[in-house]
């Protein structure tokens, strides 16, 4: 640098005059860098100091190194500091980027959608209880610990309860699932990006979503697509009686085998009001499509005394008792929600949106196990009955199908009569027959079989009611913290469990005479606080169920203890082949019940103790919760060898995993048989129509496509929402409602 200066200066002062003579003037030189020095002044070759102008450019050469130094170490700095405020700019913009970046992965593109917290978790002692369904102090501590902030920075109208379960495992404890909008967040606290920056997708843990999740109901949701038929026109009084006046040949024709609608409103029977019928039928209604509603049993108020009659005074009607009537046989059962087919599905949210709708209590759409009771049921049930009516559907009770009307090979309606006049029948006129008619309906598998409609023997499961002490239970799952049940009105739920087994045993003996299988068995429905009920739809047959109303406040808990069985057993019990084999071995077992408690609706009973000891119990039995009498009998050869010996099995594996499980106060009631249908009615996937039978739609429980309320209630809605998609050209939720 100091050469490049002198030479630079040297080169600048350089003597030049037009008249050969030196002449320098005094002025500013500039070099390129930019710095400026002033020049001595010369004139007329005169010097102005007494030192020898070599000596005076030489005091000038020095000078401009010594500026040009200076220049050397200010640009430097000029450099630097250009440099720093260069890469604070780039590092702002790099921070600016990162934010922008944090605000998109943690509210989206456009600042908006909801974060999913799970396994948020309380101790017992800090959580308000069972009933409480609030966003509670230790709750918000709890999301505040997982966000890494003071719970004073979470605004509670962010935030939402999605679901509240009891783990009871070691000390009991309650786990959430919470649900942060993210708008709302960031609309009330300033700091939010920052917040939210440390949730990162994680399945199961953290999950984000872009829409709300929150249920919508069946109807709320037609709403939403515009599916719902509010065309004054279709509804008018004078085109319906020309259309019912109309055969269903005029208006569809049927060369492809299906119904091609026209111009008039389609007209289906939905055959049975349990969960399968109510939900087809509601769909059905919403979307504009007459509906004949049929129900061989009563109303839940006439239901409800018929079942009086019947514990109180052992009078059975055949037709309205706890299988028949409105609301199915989960009517007077445990109301329980619980499904394996997904609780977080749409499908499911719906139908609990929609049971929330008609007055069940809000908090089945969060709680772990969602649980009605019989008595909520009842009213839930009539508010939806009068709901349809008032929405055009005919609704018949004590009115059964006594057989199918077929013309060109396609059903055309049904033909009914009303249960307290035999004589008289009247045919119903139909573009589709839903049938929805549960388990128990015997006879219309019969009717089926008349008409070739294909149907299939499947697997179900049988065996016995075990009944406890409620309060053994709640010691057994709940340890020292059992007193906080109170029967209950506690803080922690009244006990349940859940077991299962393959049936092996624990130690292979030489004389172990089981057939070789692996069976499955398992605790089933289990109703704690409740009570075992007759289900019997013969006086010849017995069979049991168990239920609870929604405090669940007995003293007992009961559960079915039962094994699985194929169409491979049959023969074993019932002694008939084909579709009906299941059917046979069922009545087959209820008969040898009935007949082993002597009748009259007496159940057969032995000690767990007893029974694993093939012996007969003796002396004072254990108090029972069926009101309508016990007999000591040996249910220990009641069922085929094998059947036994799994469930013996099963409950030694069950005292291992509960311990306590066997006890002497421990009494098992004999039978269970009707867990599920044992035939499956044979449906197309898609279109759910009879593979053999056009116009014919089986449903729920009954066809072999549900087990419970919740998946029963999807299949019908199921159901309707493809005959709205038929018979009114649009497309509704079908594909919607299975997204999860």
């Amino acid at each position: 640098m100091q050469s490049r200066a002198c030479g630079f200066a040297s080169q600048q002062h350089k003597c030049t005059s037009p008249n050969s003579a030196t002449s320098f003037r005094s002025g500013s030189t500039r070099n390129p860098n930019g710095f400026s020095f002033r020049l001595p002044h010369f004139s007329g070759g005169v010097r102005a100091s007494n030192a020898p102008i070599s000596s005076q450019i030489k005091d000038i050469d020095v000078a401009a190194s010594n500026r040009t130094r200076v220049l050397g170490g200010e640009r430097q700095k000029s450099a630097a500091k250009e440099r720093t405020k260069a890469g604070t700019r780039r590092n702002n913009s790099g921070r600016k980027k990162k934010r922008r970046e944090k605000e998109t992965a943690v509210t989206g593109q456009f600042g908006r959608g909801y974060w999913r917290l799970f396994n948020v978790e309380i101790p017992f002692e800090m959580d308000p209880g069972k009933d409480d369904f609030s966003l509670h102090e230790s709750l918000m501590d709890a999301i505040a610990l997982a966000l890494c902030c003071r719970a004073s920075r979470l605004p509670r109208n962010a935030f939402t309860l999605v679901r509240k379960s009891l783990d009871a495992r070691k000390e009991p404890k309650f786990v959430y699932t919470v649900d942060i909008d993210v708008k709302s967040f960031m609309e009330s606290e300033s700091d939010a990006s920052n917040i939210l920056s440390v949730l990162k997708p994680v399945p199961g843990k953290y999950e984000f979503s872009a829409s709300p999740r929150a249920p919508l109901d069946i109807i709320a949701r037609l709403e939403n697509t515009g599916a719902v038929c509010c065309d004054a026109e279709e509804f008018d009084k004078s085109s319906l009686s020309e259309n019912l006046s109309k055969s269903p040949s005029d208006d569809f024709s049927s060369s492809t085998g299906r119904m091609e609608r026209k111009d008039r409103r389609a007209k289906v029977v939905v055959v049975g009001s349990g969960p399968a019928g109510l939900f087809a039928a509601l769909t059905l209604v919403e979307t504009g499509v007459e509906v004949t509603l049929l129900e061989r049993g009563q109303p839940v108020e006439v239901r409800g005394r018929h079942i009086g009659a019947l514990v109180g005074r052992k009078i059975l009607d055949p037709n309205s008792n706890l299988c028949y009537g409105e609301g199915g046989a989960g009517t007077w059962s445990d109301g329980k929600l619980t499904t394996r087919i997904g609780k977080n599905s749409s499908s499911v949210q719906t139908v609990l949106a929609t049971l929330v709708r008609f007055g069940a209590p809000q908090h089945i759409l969060v709680d772990g196990k969602p649980h009605i009771g019989t008595d909520k049921l009842v009213r839930i049930l009539q508010n939806l009955r009068h709901y349809l009516e008032s929405h055009g559907a005919k609704i018949l009770f004590g009115t059964k199908m006594e057989d199918l009307e077929i013309k060109a090979g396609r059903v055309t309606g049904v033909r009914v009569s009303k249960t307290d006049i035999s004589a008289a029948y009247e045919v119903l006129e139909a573009d589709a027959v839903v049938l929805g008619v549960g388990h128990s309906a015997r006879d219309v598998y019969e009717t089926l079989m008349s008409h070739s409609v294909a149907l299939t023997a499947k697997p179900f499961a049988v065996g016995f009611r075990i009944e406890h002490p409620q309060e053994l239970i709640n010691e057994l799952q709940y340890h020292k913290f059992a007193n906080e049940v109170q029967r209950g009105k506690g803080r922690l739920p009244v006990a349940d469990y859940k077991l299962a087994s393959d049936g092996s045993s624990l130690e292979v003996e030489e004389n172990d005479v089981n057939d070789g299988r692996s069976r499955g068995c398992f605790s089933f429905c289990m109703c704690p606080g409740g009570q075992v009920v007759l289900t019997s739809t013969n006086p010849s047959e017995l069979c049991i169920n168990g239920m609870s109303f929604s405090r669940r406040s007995s003293k007992w808990a009961n559960a079915a203890l039962v094994v699985s069985v194929d169409p491979s057993d049959f023969s074993t019990f019932g002694h008939r082949d084909g579709p009906l084999a299941g059917v046979a071995f069922q009545k087959a077992i209820e008969q040898e019940a009935a007949r082993r408690g002597g009748g009259n609706f007496v159940v057969p009973v032995q000690t767990v103790t007893d029974f694993l000891d093939d012996r007969l119990t003796e002396g004072a039995l254990p108090t029972s919760s069926y009101r309508l009498g016990v007999r000591a009998a040996s249910l220990h050869d009641l069922l085929p060898s094998d059947l036994t010996i799994s469930l013996k099995n099963a409950l030694l594996n069950f005292e291992r995993q509960l311990p306590g499980f066997i006890d002497k106060r421990a009494l098992l009631h004999g039978v269970e048989t009707r867990t599920s249908a044992p035939v499956r009615i044979e449906r197309d996937e898609e279109s759910f129509e009879s593979v053999s039978l056009p116009g014919l739609y089986p449903i729920g429980e009954g066809a072999g496509y549900a087990g419970g309320i919740v998946s029963a209630a999807v299949d019908g809605m199921l159901v309707g929402l493809a005959l709205s998609k038929t018979y009114r050209n649009k497309i509704l939720l079908h594909e919607v409602l299975l997204e999860t």
